[in-house]
């Protein structure tokens, strides 16, 4: 595998992330005094109903949920046909900008690929194309999708443009790993996302495409799917603003190429 096909599965990382806002999860409840003797049972107090996001709320929550975080932990399973064939395990931060993440699957032989940006570089230990714990700087074309992304401390660029968006669903409440979380489902013109980060529509993409997204009361996202083609993606995001510390590899461990 070589280092610009890893840097094609990088860069898939930050575009998967979402950090969006539910609506209100605390509505105000409406009733009347009962006008009737103090024995009498009131009427039940009735619940304003909870207020939604949609299509023209959606961005600008996202926005206002994601300026307030500065990192993060992902993980990720990616599977084919019900197989696994890749996981990840990795932490972002927003300012200042750096991720480092390591990935384990069928096209790295059953060991990890580690990556590491910081200050605008990006250093890849992968099997088969560094000598094992060493890393090669990667520079020009090869980083610079990565670098944008995760400079611009925005992991949810794939939903910021408005008319990128198709539909906005609220789907219902779940519990997941005993949290009650609200699941969304967003449908993306990708054409127009990627249009919006400068980009090029790949070969075999659809037109649109959906992912489902999971929301706690403090409008973080825990959980984010999709399914493209038999090709599934499950992420989780915790640890929203825990103190991170990345840093480069020392220069006896970086490798020319």
């Amino acid at each position: 595998m070589k280092l610009r096909a890893a840097m094609a599965t990088v860069a898939a990382l930050p575009l998967a992330l979402g950090l969006a806002a539910c609506g209100n999860d605390n509505p105000e409840a409406t009733g009347y005094k009962p006008s009737a003797p103090a024995a009498t049972t009131a009427a039940p107090l009735k619940a304003a109903p909870v207020v939604r996001l949609n299509r023209v709320t959606f961005v600008p929550a996202m926005n206002t949920a994601l300026t307030k975080q500065k990192s993060w932990h992902i993980t990720g399973t990616m599977t084919a046909n019900g197989a696994t064939v890749l996981t990840m395990d990795g932490v972002q931060t927003a300012k200042p900008a750096a991720m480092t993440m390591e990935a384990a699957g069928q096209a790295f032989g059953g060991k990890k690929m580690k990556v590491i940006l910081v200050n605008k570089t990006l250093y890849v230990s992968m099997p088969g194309v560094t000598p094992a714990g060493k890393y090669a700087k990667a520079t020009g074309a090869e980083a610079e999708e990565v670098r944008s992304l995760v400079d611009n401390g925005d992991p949810t660029k794939l939903f910021s443009s408005l008319s990128a968006l198709t539909t906005v669903k609220f789907v219902r409440s779940e519990t997941i790993g005993g949290q009650k979380l609200d699941r969304y489902d967003v449908t993306v013109d990708t054409k127009k996302a990627l249009a919006a980060q400068g980009q090029k529509v790949p070969a075999g993409v659809p037109k649109t495409l959906t992912y489902s997204l999971w929301m706690d009361k403090a409008h973080l996202v825990r959980r984010l799917s999709f399914d493209l083609s038999g090709v599934s993606m499950v992420m989780t995001m915790s640890d929203y603003n825990k103190p991170v510390s990345i840093s480069a590899p020392p220069a006896s461990k970086v490798v020319s190429r």
